[in-house]
């Protein structure tokens, strides 16, 4: 016998106590799989390799939690920042979307560098926030602008912090012009930052590593165990647990609950809703590009409850002499579904329903003089319950509120779709915001209190809440 062989059997008890102890330590605190070492027969030298490979595990096993610890630190913390951080594209669509657009003017001048027009960021907050009180204080950049815009007012924000006011002017400084894309069809220039994967890849790996760890100490608790001698409690399944199950119970209950209620509350509105119509009627074409006014073929909104669909006639006053669309090459036309539309084709789809020969250059009539025409059947696409009242004459002769308040960017749209929620709630947050129009407004003569306090410098503005718009007969009677 040697004497290494003497050292190792005098040694024995001691370094195999030791190699346990380091082994239990690992497989609770680092979850470690080295389930084969316990085969192991330790020999010779062999004891001190294993120790110094178990001591550089550990140390590797305590890099690696560390960096996973930290990276998982600076994801949360990255995301927390992100989502305290005022989110500029929703404000806009929530607020601005419906008068502006970031690079053309619309019911309101672009939007893309206001923060370089204006005198300085506290002019513009406080024009924000109530743009008659600037107005009112005769400050000439205010006037100068109120004037060429029609002289109506913008509507107030004061519930906008200057934080959220920043947050849209960075966002609207950042939107970039649309180019053309393939097949005519018009296409964003911004492209998706690259990366965007990276996060959730990191997440589902950590997720996935969790579990494997998970499962490896479960398997070291249990194989430790079997070579100790004692046992163990038999798991019961997690979808087995009662906790997990009445839990599960709970959140499917609520879920449940939600999605009910939310769709009993949606019930009856369609925003977003774009139906096809007969003819494919461009509102860009007529009213964007070639600057048709609203109310030229929607008479009745400044004079009765209704705005009325023009008919087939008012369409001829122009289509008697355009016979053909020539904007094929700057603007085609395109379904939303990407499908091409033969602007000229349509033309004589109104034709047909006029009863107008293009050729002859007049109408068709039968043997006892009357005009071959048939009424246009469009679909309608903004409805309101049958027990609501709405006038359009009150909101745009009297209340003078643009079309775009309630429609939307509609001198944008190829095809019409339902822009607003039209729901009670939307209705009467208007109503608590809107300023009426009090100046050179026969209508509100009456309101002699509310005109000396305005003169008086009391009040800054009336909206329609002030004058009983919030009254539920105002809608329902």
């Amino acid at each position: 016998m040697t004497n290494q062989q003497k050292k190792y059997i005098k040694n024995r008890p001691k370094a195999l106590l030791l190699l346990r102890n380091v082994f239990l330590k690992m497989c609770i605190k680092s979850q470690f799989c080295i389930v084969l070492l316990l085969r192991f027969r330790l020999k010779g030298t062999l004891i001190l390799i294993l120790f110094q490979v178990l001591d550089n595990m550990m140390l590797l096993i305590q890099k690696i939690a560390k960096r996973a610890l930290t990276l998982i630190a600076i994801l949360f913390f990255s995301h927390f920042a992100a989502v305290a951080a005022p989110d500029g594209q929703a404000i806009f669509k929530a607020n601005c979307a419906s008068c502006h657009n970031p690079l053309k003017d619309a019911t309101g001048p672009a939007l893309q560098g206001v923060d370089t027009r204006v005198p300085s960021k506290e002019w513009l907050y406080k024009w924000v926030k109530n743009s008659s009180s600037v107005i009112a204080s005769g400050d000439k950049y205010a006037n100068d602008l109120y004037n060429k815009w029609g002289k109506t007012a913008m509507t107030a924000f004061p519930n906008l912090s200057n934080e959220e006011i920043d947050a849209v002017v960075t966002y609207v400084n950042s939107v970039k012009p649309v180019t053309k894309g393939p097949e005519g069809i018009s296409a964003s220039s911004d492209s998706k930052e690259d990366g965007g994967w990276l996060y959730p890849l990191i997440t589902l790996s950590l997720l996935g590593l969790a579990i494997i760890l998970w499962r490896v100490n479960k398997s070291l608790r249990r194989v430790a165990a079997a070579n100790m001698g004692t046992t163990t409690k038999k798991e019961i399944p997690f979808y087995r647990h009662k906790v997990l199950i009445a839990i599960a119970a709970i959140i499917v209950f609520i879920g449940a609950g939600f999605f009910i209620v939310n769709g009993g509350i949606q019930m009856g509105r369609q925003q977003n809703y774009k139906p096809e119509q007969p003819i494919f009627y461009s509102h860009k074409v007529h009213a964007g590009i070639n600057q048709i006014n609203c109310l030229y073929c929607h008479s009745g909104a400044e004079k009765s409850r209704q705005a009325m669909v023009p008919s087939a006639n008012v369409c001829m006053n122009c289509h008697k002499g355009i016979k053909e669309y020539t904007g094929a090459a700057d603007h085609p036309l395109v379904t939303a579904e990407g499908i091409k539309v033969d602007g000229t084709a349509e033309i004589q789809k109104l034709y047909d329903y006029a009863g107008w020969d293009p050729e002859k250059k007049e109408y068709k009539r039968d043997a006892a003089g009357n005009i071959l025409a048939k009424p246009i059947e469009w679909v309608k696409i903004h409805n309101l319950p049958d027990h609501v009242y709405f006038n359009h004459s009150q909101h745009v002769a009297v209340g003078q509120i643009q079309c775009q308040r309630c429609h939307g960017p509609i001198e944008e749209m190829d095809e019409v779709y339902q822009f607003s929620p039209l729901s009670m709630g939307w209705c009467v947050n208007c109503h608590r915001q809107t300023n009426v129009q009090f100046e050179s407004n026969n209508y509100y003569s009456l309101y002699k209190k509310y005109h000396a306090e305005l003169k008086e410098g009391k009040r800054t503005g009336v909206t329609v809440e002030d004058i009983g718009g919030l009254e539920c007969q105002k809608c329902h009677y």
